[in-house]
């Protein structure tokens, strides 16, 4: 059965998430992908993959990616937050990181724990 992983990245880190799928691409390609509109739309332009596009953060993709979890639709989450700006829906982020922990998904926030993912032949049996 396919995993799959939902990307979430905010504005200042949408070129690093970019990054990091085009050095990872030879496994996210065989993964089914989730993502908040904007990023996934990023993803769609820059690699041709096919993106399951929820809406973006704000207007609610957050927590959509939150109830996929619930739901058992979510093998991973690599979420690249802003930890020094200000998010007007912070309270979004953090009920899906909450969600993440209760749900016992691994959670990636930032490039290395993303990369220690990738690695994890666990991850991907």
């Amino acid at each position: 059965m396919k995993k799959s992983i939902a990307i979430v990245a905010h504005d200042n880190k949408k070129p690093e998430i970019l990054k990091w799928i085009k050095a990872h691409l030879h496994i996210i390609k065989k993964l089914n992908i989730i993502a908040t509109g904007t990023t996934g739309t990023l993803i769609q332009n820059e690699f041709k993959l096919k993106v399951k596009k929820l809406n973006s953060g704000p207007l609610g993709g957050d927590q959509q990616i939150g109830a996929l979890i619930t739901e058992g639709k979510v093998d991973m989450l690599v979420f690249f937050w802003d930890p020094l700006e200000p998010q007007p829906h912070d309270p979004d982020v953090k009920a899906l990181l909450r969600v993440a922990a209760v749900w016992d998904i691994p959670v990636a926030c930032n490039r290395s724990t993303a990369d220690a993912l990738m690695a994890s032949r666990k991850m991907f049996k």
